[in-house]
């Protein structure tokens, strides 16, 4: 997807929460681009004041943001009698207040603007469920409907 941007003259702004892994990834793609085509911002995209600060640091440092794709990925398999609540909370976050909190940030400008576009990733587990993956598919299921209340509003 990243490269498929590039390609087509975006400029590209990586996300993780890691910043080695993170550095190394847009170092890798930034090889085939123009200097400054691929950047990167780590941050932790569950944490509500961290999420404005990316987003803050993508204006500032690069410009406007006219397209945010949402599709960190998490899993954690185990059958639910056998789930802990901190597994729960942990995907739903990764998935679905990550999808909120930065979408929401990012909003906010392309509101002001009057553009921009945001794409919430989700996968065939917004409509089936399959056994050990019950966070997942509830979020995945929940993202579905954020995004249609965010295109609601």
């Amino acid at each position: 997807m990243a490269r498929g941007l590039a390609e087509a003259g975006a400029t590209v702004v990586l996300h993780g929460v890691n910043p080695e892994r993170l550095e190394a990834s847009a170092a890798a793609l930034a090889a085939d681009f123009p200097a400054g085509r691929i950047r990167s911002c780590a941050f932790d995209i569950t944490d509500a004041t961290a999420a404005a600060d990316g987003v803050r640091w993508i204006h500032t440092n690069v410009g406007d943001l006219e397209i945010l794709i949402n599709n960190a990925v998490i899993q954690h398999r185990v059958p639910m009698l056998d789930l802990d609540v901190k597994d729960w909370d942990r995907v739903l976050g990764t998935y679905l207040t990550s999808a909120f909190l930065v979408g929401r940030e990012a909003a906010r400008s392309m509101i002001e603007r009057g553009r921009g576009k945001i794409i919430n990733i989700c996968s065939v587990q917004t409509e089936l469920a399959r056994p050990t993956i019950a966070p997942s598919i509830a979020a995945k299921g929940g993202l579905r409907n954020l995004t249609r209340a965010m295109t609601a509003e």
